[in-house]
């Protein structure tokens, strides 16, 4: 029954296959079973033939989930060439796609020595993505194509660039499944985004600008009264 609610799951995520028996081809489930295999070798201290299983795994399926990891319920891995480090958390229905990257920081710079990030419910992980350190990426978020996310991610919001900023999402937009994580406009777009990203820089620039002009004017105005005194 656990296994047909996981495909179940996986279906309501991926429009391809026909039917349940097609979905146990796909490499991200065959990586997910070899890793509950890993893990379990893992927490027996039993690390040699953890990593043994986790190249077996990752020769089959270019997907490397290191025996450490922690994953919950009905994970969906979406293609293959997904990279998920050793202290990474990830929670229920997750979606990751092609390419992503749950990465590591200097280990001295972690809490407690976690080094990978941990991802929250329901999460949609886009191709290309990278999270990287021991950050928190909260429920229901999503991190757009080819970002990189380096701070922690509020639940429910939508992440596009680099380095990957929130950007408003319309509430219909929240209420469904959405592949790849981010609708397809253009204002998700990652050039897009890298333009309005300046736009805003530009923007912040100016008032900064502005500011020390006003408070330049002042101080000679300032220095101007004193002279006259």
């Amino acid at each position: 029954m656990g296994l047909i609610a996981y495909l179940d799951s996986v279906k309501a995520r991926d429009p391809a296959p026909r039917s349940r028996l097609e979905i146990l081809t796909y490499p991200g489930v065959w990586a997910l079973g070899f890793h509950r295999i890993a893990h379990a070798l893992y927490r027996w201290r039993l690390f040699l033939l953890a990593r043994m299983v986790n190249h077996l795994s990752r020769f089959l399926t270019a997907i490397d989930i290191h025996p450490g990891a922690r994953i919950g319920r009905n994970l969906f891995i979406d293609h293959g060439f997904v990279v998920i480090g050793e202290t990474s958390e990830i929670g229920d229905n997750v979606t990751i796609y092609q390419g992503a990257t749950l990465g590591g920081t200097n280990p001295t710079s972690g809490v407690g020595g976690k080094r990978h990030p941990t991802i929250g419910n329901d999460v949609v992980v886009s191709l290309g993505a990278a999270i990287l350190g021991p950050i928190r990426v909260g429920d229901g978020a999503r991190i757009g194509a080819n970002a990189v996310v380096t701070r922690d991610v509020a639940p429910g919001a939508t992440m596009v660039g680099i380095p990957a900023r929130p950007v408003p999402v319309p509430a219909e937009d929240r209420q469904q499944f959405t592949p790849y994580g981010a609708p397809c406009s253009e204002r998700f777009d990652p050039v897009t985004q890298r333009v309005e990203l300046l736009k805003c820089e530009m923007e912040e620039l100016r008032a900064r600008l502005e500011a020390f002009a006003r408070e330049e004017a002042a101080r000679q105005a300032a220095a101007g009264r004193g002279e006259a005194a």
